[in-house]
């Protein structure tokens, strides 16, 4: 995406755009920069102003697409949002699909500094994971997990630290249910991330997830790698979390102490991820993101973008970029998978955008879709992985995933992310223990305001310092030092433990 047209007050995406975006707040009757055209009324930055005439029904194009159709007429130099903006349906289809050719991985030598597991997979991190299987085992998971991080053995054995991944759920559900399968795959994809060391799992003993069903069923028996216990089987609650303790302790003796050393971009997958995104979103920190994007899968890593309600009316973008037809349509499966499962819940998929995102300069799910999407780069689609489903194609992914952020990040995760990169206009405090998170501000403003908990600013596009290139370049090197050791603005503030959050799918009975 090239910036066609920028001045001090506005930009023009793209010569077939007919709004602009404020690229500083603008006071009515000043010019907006473009043409001869007068802002006949504030504009926040970041909202959208228009650049001609309007009339009623007449499509209004962002990015060269369109983002809806102008509920009445739109005179020049009008404010463009929810009150003059509505909804169209969008209809993606396969008729006249081509395959994409799949980006192909250059020679490199880059490495990161990482830690090498048995199974051949390299983490960016050295932790120990106590997973519960059930909200009753939660508080045990959470105490243990406390007290070990007290102990100075656990640092002094090389250890990033214990986390307890705790969870709502894991009873009364249907065993047979889509919802149970979704917990499943999570908490396995957990049990085997290489960015823990080893794990421990707690179960209460008479709960639907069954930690000894779960273990076999996932396939995750290495008992290198694994144990478990049931809470009514270990005496109660003090029992438990000392016997968590005495297992833990046990096993990281017995793994020992283990350095980071070099290994090929091929083992890092990120997960691409965006909240509380504003009308810069899709001009800076998404564009920029996407290409670092491009620079991973080039050098042979991997990348997921997920959020599934956060592409639509984008996901043709999408479809032209997928290598084959099975690929394409897999993603509209699940395109018409969330169009039915919002109607049966009373919804629609334009109620996305959320209040911040509207205050941000969003108007309908199309324009959040269409910055969103950018994320990802150029890259060839090779898959799309249900929720949590463990990646097998390297190169770009997409996974089907709710738009709420910690769910969607769960489900990266298990499916093997081992770092985060998280743009946001509106600003994000989260973390995604057991994978470092990086945050990208779209925008100056916010950066400075949050700057404790920004990695990166992105804003510096708009603000004319730096290309989209450029930040991508930046991005790419942060990545990677980030994967080699570096912390995040998250991890710095300890933040990161409870962020775990299983997308809970069906009846609780």
């Amino acid at each position: 995406m090239d910036l066609i047209n920028t001045s001090s007050a506005v930009i023009r995406l793209s010569a077939r755009d007919n709004a602009g975006v404020a690229s500083k707040a603008i006071a009515s009757g000043m010019p907006i920069g473009y043409e001869d055209i007068i802002a006949n009324e504030n504009i926040d930055a970041g909202h959208k102003i228009a650049l001609c005439e309007i009339d009623k029904d007449e499509h209004v194009y962002k990015y060269g697409q369109v983002i809806g159709v102008a509920s009445r007429d739109i005179a020049a130099g009008e404010h463009i949002h929810t009150h003059n903006l509505a909804m169209i349906d969008r209809h993606s289809s396969l008729d006249d699909f081509t395959p994409c050719h799949q980006m192909e991985v250059m020679e490199s030598d880059r490495t990161f500094q990482g830690y090498y597991r048995a199974d051949g997979s390299v983490g960016t991190r050295n932790y120990i994971g106590i997973l519960s299987t059930v909200n009753c085992s939660a508080t045990v998971a959470k105490v243990a997990a406390d007290e070990l991080n007290q102990s100075n053995e656990i640092n002094d054995l090389g250890f990033d630290g214990v986390v307890a991944i705790t969870h709502g759920s894991g009873c009364a559900m249907n065993t047979e249910s889509e919802g149970f399968a979704f917990l499943e795959r999570v908490i396995a994809g957990y049990a085997q991330h290489p960015n823990f060391a080893f794990v421990l799992i707690i179960g209460l003993g008479c709960e639907t997830n069954q930690v000894k069903r779960l273990v076999k069923e996932s396939g995750i028996e290495d008992s290198s790698r694994l144990s478990y216990f049931n809470i009514q089987e270990t005496g109660g609650t003090r029992s438990s979390i000392q016997e968590a303790c005495r297992k833990v302790h046990e096993m990281a003796r017995n793994y020992g102490v283990i350095e980071r050393k070099p290994a090929p971009l091929k083992h890092l997958t990120v997960a691409l991820q965006c909240g509380g995104s504003d009308g810069y979103s899709g001009i800076t920190a998404n564009p920029a993101l996407g290409v670092a994007s491009d620079m991973i899968v080039k050098h042979g890593g991997s990348v997921i973008l997920g959020e599934t309600p956060e592409i639509y009316g984008a996901e043709h973008l999408l479809i032209n970029r997928a290598i084959d037809e099975k690929v394409a349509g897999k993603l509209l499966e699940r395109i018409a998978w969330w169009k039915h499962y919002t109607e049966i819940n009373g919804a629609e998929l334009n109620n996305n955008p959320s209040p911040g995102n509207k205050a941000g300069g969003l108007s309908t799910i199309l324009e959040k879709s269409l910055g969103a999407v950018a994320k990802s780069g150029s890259a060839s689609l090779n898959d799309v992985l249900e929720y949590a489903e463990r990646i097998k194609r390297a190169g770009f992914n997409f996974m089907d995933s709710p738009g709420y952020d910690p769910v969607s990040v769960t489900g990266q995760i298990a499916s093997g992310s081992n770092v985060v990169c998280f743009t946001t206009g509106r600003g994000s405090v989260s973390g995604y223990k057991p994978s470092p998170c990086l945050k990208l501000a779209t925008n100056t403003t916010m950066y400075e305001n949050m700057s404790e908990d920004m990695d990166i600013n992105c804003g510096m596009i708009v603000d004319g310092v730096a290309s989209i290139d450029e930040l991508g370049e930046i991005i790419f090197e942060r990545i990677i030092a980030i994967a080699s050791g570096d912390l995040s603005a998250s991890e710095s503030l300890g933040y990161g433990n409870n962020e775990f959050v299983p997308w809970m799918v069906g009846a609780v009975t």
